[in-house]
């Protein structure tokens, strides 16, 4: 995540701090207000809620797949497609040519680059700031550590997360299944957003954060723990390799020194909470929640399905 920054006042008299966001657009006005630690509940719960939303979906989504696939969906779409002509039936086979990751990273690719758009309209600036930005401060604070995670106002930031997206994509979804992906990603970014708003409310630190890096560190968190002697190199360096378990071992000490020494353009405390959530799902998430799924989904079946008569 990236940092916008803004200047803070401590009010030492009620142990609090006032953020006093300073715009980065001229007219456009920013909440501010005292952040107390105890509204930390308020977001520790909105975190733990969607998070659990989100893998909770995810396994529904994934049940409905299997579903439509054993009964009817495939032969009517295979008949579907007799028809298409043109155009549309090159883009159905670009579709279909996709593997399972790159059909996930195009959805979120599209999204993100939609609101990196929304920010270049004058009049939807306000909006922005308010629900795309994530702020301890703002009323709208809990739904913003969502959004925030698709914005990005430099595309310079969104190409590089776009980039690391694309290329962890499809060996993290071979490894987890598209909607288990999925799941990850978004519970990855709402806690690197809660970790975020954590280490700003706690040590002073003040700024607006935004950008998808939270999340893709939650995927790569993951991926570099569950594959760490696969070889990564950097674009623009690709003589120098170096192993992914090496690679997530030296980004997390480097946020970590970023925590510790107040770097501000870059969300370190977020890129910690992103990366050590997807550690988690490697080391205890994926066996213990995802794998016990079963009473949700026989919940859901029972819900979903009429009554059969007796």
């Amino acid at each position: 995540m990236q940092v916008l920054q803004y200047r803070q006042i401590r009010n030492l008299k009620k142990s609090q701090i006032s953020f006093k966001p300073e715009s980065p657009f001229p007219n456009v006005h920013v909440e501010t207000g005292s952040m107390p630690p105890t509204r930390l509940w308020k977001h520790l719960g909105f975190t733990v809620m969607f998070s659990g939303a989100s893998i909770a979906g995810a396994a529904i989504w994934e049940y409905e797949r299997i579903r439509n696939q054993t009964y009817k969906i495939i032969h009517r779409y295979q008949q579907f497609r007799i028809n298409r002509t043109g155009w549309r039936r090159e883009m159905e086979s670009w579709w279909q040519n996709l593997t399972e990751g790159q059909k996930m990273f195009v959805p979120i690719c599209f999204l993100n680059v939609a609101v990196f758009l929304a920010w270049r309209v004058p009049t939807l600036q306000q909006t922005m700031i308010r629900y795309f930005c994530a702020n301890p401060a703002s009323s709208v604070s809990c739904w913003s550590m969502v959004l925030s995670t698709f914005s990005h106002y430099s595309i310079f930031h969104l190409a590089a997360n776009m980039y690391v997206l694309h290329s962890f994509s499809t060996i993290a979804v071979t490894a987890l299944g598209k909607e288990q992906f999925l799941a990850l990603y978004l519970s990855s970014g709402v806690i690197s957003s809660f970790a975020s708003h954590m280490y700003k409310t706690m040590f002073g630190v003040p700024g607006l954060s935004l950008g998808a890096s939270g999340a893709i560190m939650g995927v790569l968190g993951f991926v570099c723990t569950q594959y760490p002697d696969i070889h990564l190199s950097i674009i623009f360096l690709p003589m120098l390799t170096f192993t992914a378990g090496m690679a997530i071992k030296a980004i997390m000490t480097l946020d970590v020194a970023g925590c510790v020494l107040g770097w501000k353009y870059f969300d370190h405390a977020a890129h910690l909470g992103g990366a050590l959530f997807g550690i988690f799902w490697h080391a205890w998430g994926n066996a213990n929640i995802w794998q016990k799924r079963e009473p949700l989904l026989t919940f859901w079946h029972r819900l979903r399905e009429p009554r059969k008569s007796q």
